[in-house]
């Protein structure tokens, strides 16, 4: 796992922006890993900004979606990812993926299937709960886990019901891709910025492996890169050694 300490928030959506536009030129077809949620807005703004590369063979699959809600509703994660990002760089819809709820209860493994079908995912986006779960892995996970329906957990809810008129509407249950299957990812690229994210990080990448830090699971993926704001590493206990192993790679290496 690498860790890269950054200044601010835009630093961390710039180096962000930085990483997908790389893979998508070195990769024209690359099959990208998108997620929802605050974390990840300002990177795909920052992309929105740039339109520096060409979109137009690259294929997105999402980390979930909701359970409850029509395929249409303005909160779906694909009405949210097309709204924020895919829509603005010129992403086919038919080529923006996510975990279908009215497949259920094959839904999972029909989404594994679909992703095995593309390849895989080339680059993985995340972001982090303040309790460490990614994606919808809540702390207990299995690390072993596959695309699955999850129950939400009530923090979870009022985190994300800032998003609906009220925590009444937001669902409680969604599809989540699993552990295991974020690990098959060829690269993963988590974001995080804010003293909310601190305790997670710290715990996520100096802590144990541990299905109570579901984040944690990042310490077993031989490409795992972490960008974080100087308040989300501020529990960091080595943030001075990342700092000075960043700033000393090779100018070919890049993340």
């Amino acid at each position: 796992m690498e860790v890269v300490p950054l200044k601010d928030p835009a630093a961390v959506a710039s180096v962000a922006a930085d990483v997908i536009e790389a893979q998508v030129r070195a990769k024209p077809a690359t099959v990208l890993g998108l997620a929802t949620g605050s974390s990840p807005v300002p990177t795909y703004d920052e992309l929105v900004g740039r339109r520096a590369v060409s979109y137009g063979r690259v294929t997105v699959f999402l980390l979930d979606e909701y359970v409850g809600i029509p395929a249409d509703h303005p909160q779906s994660y694909r009405a949210t990812i097309r709204r924020e990002v895919t829509d603005a760089l010129g992403i086919d819809p038919g080529r923006v993926h996510g975990p279908d709820p009215s497949l259920l209860p094959a839904a999972g493994g029909s989404y594994e299937d679909r992703l095995r079908a593309a390849g895989g995912v080339d680059l993985q986006l995340l972001g982090i709960g303040s309790d460490g779960h990614v994606a919808f892995n809540e702390p207990g996970s299995s690390l072993a886990s596959r695309t699955r329906i999850k129950t939400l957990t009530e923090e979870t809810r009022r985190d994300n019901a800032r998003f609906f008129a009220s925590i009444d509407e937001v669902p409680r249950h969604a599809l989540t891709q699993g552990l295991a299957t974020l690990l098959d990812a060829g690269h993963l690229l988590l974001v995080a910025t804010g003293e909310g994210k601190a305790a997670a990080i710290a715990a996520a990448v100096e802590g144990p492996l541990s299905a109570g830090c579901p984040a944690s699971v990042l310490q077993l993926h031989p490409h795992a890169t972490v960008l974080v704001d100087r308040a989300a590493g501020s529990q960091l206990a080595r943030w001075e050694h990342y700092a000075e192993v960043y700033a000393g790679k090779p100018d070919w290496q890049g993340l």
